[in-house]
């Protein structure tokens, strides 16, 4: 299918080369990720992360980020990118890590970091926290994004949810519960 400049595109509007992209940027990050107390080295995404594309599973033999890096000090050419998820939890939430995650998660922090583009059309929206389980904070604080579900037709039940302040939370269960997702080791 083609979109109106010619571009082939996948069912929800996003190339090939951007899925590509995305893909390759989340194996970079994801090896790069592990900064914080006891963090080390995370796994390389199996190619399966990336969707109809010829991009090979991650390899990587860079140390893992050192944790006295302060946030003042500027970025060196193998630690730069966005922050996934911050080091410490901001609530009272069980936690997981980003490594946690399924792969399709990772994906999903990379495009929030890199603000898009996102697959589904309800992408970034207001999320207003009905059930109540995650913190109380204003209407607007929160945005839900889609965990693409492999095999499903529609955008399945997985989520991530961001705070304004970078605080991020997953659900596998359409908000039914949550764990905070952070950087290091989960509590």
């Amino acid at each position: 299918m083609l979109s109106q400049a010619g571009v082939p595109h996948r069912r929800h509007g996003v190339s090939k080369a951007v899925i590509a992209s995305v893909g390759c940027l989340v194996a970079v990050l994801v090896s790069l990720a592990g900064c914080g107390k006891g963090a080390s080295p995370q796994a390389p995404l199996p190619a399966s992360v990336f969707p109809s594309s010829n991009v090979p599973a991650a390899t990587s033999s860079a140390p893992a980020p050192s944790a006295s890096r302060t946030s003042s000090a500027s970025p060196t050419p193998t630690m730069a990118g966005p922050t996934l998820a911050p080091a410490l939890p901001s609530s009272n939430l069980p936690t997981m890590t980003v490594a946690q995650l399924p792969p399709e998660g990772r994906t999903t922090l990379v495009l929030i970091a890199s603000n898009g583009p996102f697959p589904y059309r309800k992408d970034g929206v207001v999320f207003s926290n009905r059930e109540r389980r995650l913190p109380k904070q204003d209407y607007g604080w929160y945005h839900e994004y889609t965990v693409v579900t492999p095999g499903s037709s529609d955008r399945g039940a997985r989520r991530i949810i961001s705070g304004r302040n970078g605080e991020r939370y997953y659900t596998a269960d359409h908000y039914g519960s949550f764990r905070e997702v952070i950087q290091g080791e989960s509590v």
